[in-house]
């Protein structure tokens, strides 16, 4: 695997993968043109652990129509500013047995999600697990 980066101009930076895909840091103030590093490296997080949820969703025939990884994340004070704990939220659409989801989610931390595996030596990465179509449906019971 290979990776380079080019200074573009005065805080932005071109990166690209050899596959051919680039992706422009932006690390000015307010960043509007691009993610900064940190910001790609927990997209990225978000990213891998989502395509290991699918497809284990998949695998198991699960009846979920959509998946949203969300992370928030806290960085140390000083320099270097690693991640010192990143909250992730799973939040799933359409009727997937919640023991499936909550599966799919542990073998993901656990084993199958790289960028999860790194990032755990330097934070605590907790996560919580919410079914949009239960929300839904408790939302309009307590209109009713």
């Amino acid at each position: 695997m290979f990776a380079s980066s080019v200074w573009k101009k005065e805080r932005e930076f071109e990166t690209r993968s050899d596959s051919g895909h680039s992706v422009l840091i932006d690390t000015s103030a307010g960043h509007p043109n691009g993610p900064t590093p940190m910001e790609a490296v927990l997209m990225a997080l978000c990213a891998c652990t989502s395509v290991d949820v699918v497809s284990v969703l998949q695998k198991k025939r699960e009846p979920f129509t959509g998946l949203t990884v969300s992370a928030q994340a806290e960085q140390l004070p000083v320099p270097p500013r690693t991640f010192s704990h990143i909250l992730l939220v799973y939040r799933v659409t359409g009727n997937p047995s919640k023991k499936a989801v909550e599966d799919a989610v542990s073998l993901s931390k656990n084993k199958y999600c790289s960028v999860s595996k790194m990032l755990e030596k330097s934070a605590i990465i907790e996560f919580t697990i919410e079914y949009a179509d239960e929300q839904a449906n408790s939302e309009a019971a307590n209109k009713a």
